[in-house]
């Protein structure tokens, strides 16, 4: 989980690294091109700090702040924690498995699937970067490209459609061409949808006991016992005996691969 997260963390420093490069040429007025202004330390030019490495910091500290965001929104994690949680609504456990257990397993989860598209961007962004081999622009550029095809396979040509028309772009001759504030959100309703499918069909073999269940009580006259009480140890039992936990990891890994 270390070495995932810290890739992690490198991406966002280079999107950082990047955002804070173009700001900085943004803020230098045209009066001032070819020179710096410095913020001294000692009261003398020599040994200061520029602007520019101080927008770096605010903007990387503010990036390390949207890392949660960035964490669901551009991985494996929206679609899992959401299967999850239909999964135990289907149960009707409430509270059982406990929101903090259900969001751990999905985030390692995201680490394993997420493994081999985090090993791309350190081999090719992160470590030529970190050797001063490439520039900024260029290791920004060789990182998204390994997130963008896996979240371009996620995604469907109807919702890439969507957002081409939302922000009046055209169509690219390839994919790997598209913007990523057109694959980003498309990727997100994408998972959404096909998280949502994957809930329903979890709900298909629970209802089907609730449904049994209430028709017994109720061809018994037995009209004051909850028939959720009843069916509940029935819908435990259900997922023990199919080893329920193991088939929805493995459906899950094996969704994104």
């Amino acid at each position: 989980m270390s070495r995932a997260a810290s890739k992690v963390g490198w991406l966002i420093v280079l999107a950082a690294l990047l955002s804070a490069t173009a700001a900085g040429a943004q803020a230098t007025s045209p009066a001032g091109a070819g020179r710096s202004v410095t913020l001294t330390v000692n009261g003398s030019g020599a040994g200061g700090t520029t602007v520019d490495v101080a927008l770096e910091i605010v903007l990387l500290m503010t990036l390390l702040s949207l890392a949660p965001a960035l964490l669901i929104l551009l991985t494996s994690f929206t679609r899992i924690v959401i299967v999850l949680g239909f999964l135990r609504q289907a149960i009707g456990t409430n509270q059982m498995p406990a929101n903090q257990i259900l969001i751990g397993l999905a985030l390692f989860l995201t680490f394993v699937i997420m493994a081999p598209v985090f090993a791309d961007m350190n081999q090719n962004a992160l470590q030529p970067y970190l050797r001063h081999e490439i520039g900024q622009g260029e290791a920004f550029q060789r990182a998204s490209g390994p997130l963008k095809d896996f979240m371009l396979r996620q995604t469907r040509e109807k919702d890439i459609a969507l957002f081409l028309d939302l922000t009046n772009r055209e169509a690219p001759a390839a994919p790997e061409d598209l913007p990523m504030l057109v694959v980003v959100p498309s990727f997100v309703i994408s998972e959404l949808k096909t998280a949502f499918q994957m809930g329903f069909i979890l709900f298909i073999p629970f209802l089907i006991i609730d449904m049994v269940v209430a028709s017994v009580l109720m061809s018994m006259g037995m009209m004051m016992l909850p028939p959720v009480m009843i069916s509940l140890p029935f819908k435990v039992l259900l997922f023990v005996l199919v080893d329920g936990w193991h088939l929805i990891v493995k459906s899950l890994a094996a969704a994104f691969h």
